[in-house]
Parts: C-alpha cells; sequence; structure tokens
C-alpha cells in the first residue's frame, strides 16, 4: 500500500502513538537500569537473542559503526556488566552478560512490559486482540532485510512473543522473498 493510499490522519495517529510508546520505554528501561538506551538495549539483547555473541553481531543488531560498538562494549566491560570471553571459532569473542548486566536486562524487560502494558490497557480484550492481529501484520511487513529480526526485536522477550514458531518478524523473515 503506498502513501497515497493511506489516510493522512492514520498515519499521523501511528506515528505519535509510536513516537509517545518508544519514548516512555526508552525512559523507563533507563530509569530501571541506570544506563543509557544502547547500553541497555546491549544487555537486552545479549541476554536474549544473541547469548554469547560477537562484537559485530551486536554492532548489526544495532545499527552502529565498528568504532561506535567497540566504545559500547569497552564501557559495559568496564562498569562489569559484560564479559569478554573466547569465541566459538578462536578468532572472535563471545560477549557474556555478567550476573549485573543480566539484572539490569530484566528490569528494563519488565518496565518496558509495563509501559507497553499500560499503553494498551485502554483497550477491552476484543480489541486488544484485534491489535495483535494488526501489529502482526504490520511488524511482519517492516522485514526488510536479513538483519531486520535483530533490529525490529531488540528489545523484545522472545518467550512472549513465541519465537520462533510465532513471531510474526522471524516468521517473516523465514520466507522465501
Amino acid at each position: 500500500m503506498t502513501r497515497s493510499c493511506v489516510p493522512a490522519r492514520t498515519a499521523n495517529l501511528l506515528g505519535a502513538l509510536a513516537l509517545a510508546t518508544a519514548d516512555r520505554v526508552d525512559r523507563a528501561a533507563q530509569d530501571a537500569g541506570g544506563r543509557s538506551g544502547t547500553e541497555t538495549a546491549a544487555l537486552v539483547v545479549l541476554t536474549t537473542v544473541l547469548a554469547g555473541g560477537s562484537q559485530e553481531a551486536l554492532r548489526r543488531v544495532l545499527a552502529l559503526t565498528q568504532t561506535g560498538t567497540t566504545r559500547l562494549v569497552t564501557r559495559l566491560v568496564d562498569a562489569g556488566l559484560v564479559d569478554r570471553r573466547d569465541g566459538p571459532d578462536g578468532r572472535t569473542r563471545a560477549l557474556v552478560p555478567t550476573a549485573r548486566g543480566r539484572e539490569i536486562a530484566t528490569g528494563a524487560l519488565a518496565a518496558r512490559a509495563a509501559v507497553l502494558a499500560g499503553v494498551l490497557g485502554r483497550l477491552d480484550d476484543a480489541e486488544q486482540e484485534q491489535a495483535a492481529v494488526l501489529l502482526e501484520k504490520l511488524l511482519a511487513g517492516l522485514v526488510d532485510a536479513p538483519d531486520a529480526p535483530g533490529r525490529i526485536c531488540r528489545l523484545c522477550e522472545p518467550d512472549v512473543c513465541g519465537h520462533p514458531d510465532r513471531c510474526p518478524v522471524t516468521q517473516a523473515s523465514a520466507r522465501p522473498t
């Protein structure tokens, strides 16, 4: 569907909702762990879908430059939130959150869940079910590259969405183009 087919008001409402929700999630996650949004996202990703992942994998998910990722990982290591360990191939280093890093990630995910529950709590049960169907369709439509699931779901709780079997993003990325 092209822009001309979408009512401008609907698009504007979606943009406002997305921005306001993202701002609230970011603020709540930062408040929960006392870390920047990028640091928090890194800890969540390294605790969930990229457990033991490399710095390069983290860079792709967070869409950072190589130097930006190096600085980020150094900050997390220096703060005692991430350990560098031997990677699976002997050439890379695996990034593993420490107990404190996992604690911050867990707190950030709980804060995120509370914000989202508050946003969706304005809908009754039937409206929430309808919203879920629409959100699944919209999310699947955002998958535009092989690394899209990592970027889109960088603050998701994989168990909650049913990853990989029921996650609309994972499912859309697995479909042949």
